[in-house]
């Protein structure tokens, strides 16, 4: 039960940021915002939450995209700081914090471009790993989709220093449906990620035009068949 609450909240907080995908659109900014979505999850009893996704930039100029879900008996929290050199990503710093049934885990990754090298913290335990340019965090990869696919890609791949490994996260863009959620029903563009022809896990992302391409719905089926569902539930804007 505790590996499958995780994998849930891992679920919740996947692929929450927004992004173009018509070349007349292409973003030369980030634009900061918020917003909250509900869930439904199958962990052999229906567990309901909310979910948080926001953008800020700070005074120094760096961005920060925070993401937290949290339910009465688990929660996960996670958050990068990142620059953008020419509508690229450049991760600086990237934390996660995730308690299920009073037990804790905690990372802290930290990028030293220079060397180009990552010092992973993984609970009071730091190693290093050597990593190639444009390698980015578990959130930051989202904010390049965004940034990328108004170029016309429809397969995207990048570079991912995840779990004290580098992998490669792919992603396909399968096309255009409506999509009914509390915020509304929208006309969006559904994207795929793309883990090869033997597996076992499927997730699919839906994105909205008419929200300047946010996320509004999220889903996903575990190995073992249970489901999770993530909706758009309400977005400001400052």
């Amino acid at each position: 039960m505790y590996r499958r609450i995780k994998q849930i909240l891992c679920c919740t907080l996947l692929l929450g940021s927004s992004i173009h995908t018509q070349a007349l659109s292409t973003p030369t900014e980030l634009k900061p915002f918020r917003a909250l979505y509900e869930s439904r999850l199958d962990v052999g009893i229906e567990l309901s939450l909310d979910a948080v996704r926001e953008l800020r930039q700070q005074a120094d100029g760096h961005w920060v995209l925070t993401s937290t879900a949290q339910a009465a008996i688990a929660g996960i929290e996670e958050s990068s700081r990142f620059t953008l050199d020419d509508l690229q990503v450049i991760p600086q710093q990237y934390q996660y914090h995730h308690k299920v049934f009073g037990k804790r885990r905690d990372a802290i990754l930290n990028f030293d471009w220079p060397n180009t090298r990552v010092t992973n913290d993984v609970d009071n335990k730091p190693w290093q790993m050597n990593i190639p340019a444009g390698t980015l965090d578990k959130l930051g990869y989202q904010m390049q989709i965004r940034l990328d696919l108004p170029h016309g890609k429809t397969k995207l791949s990048y570079p991912v220093a995840d779990g004290g490994s580098l992998k490669q996260y792919d992603f396909e863009v399968l096309g255009s449906e409506p999509v009914e959620t509390p915020a509304g029903t929208f006309n969006a563009i559904k994207v795929q990620r793309d883990r090869g022809e033997d597996a076992k896990r499927e997730t699919y992302i839906w994105f909205a035009p008419e929200l300047d391409y946010m996320i509004v719905k999220l889903y996903q089926i575990e190995s073992d068949g249970k489901e999770a569902q993530l909706l758009l539930k309400k977005v400001e804007t400052p």
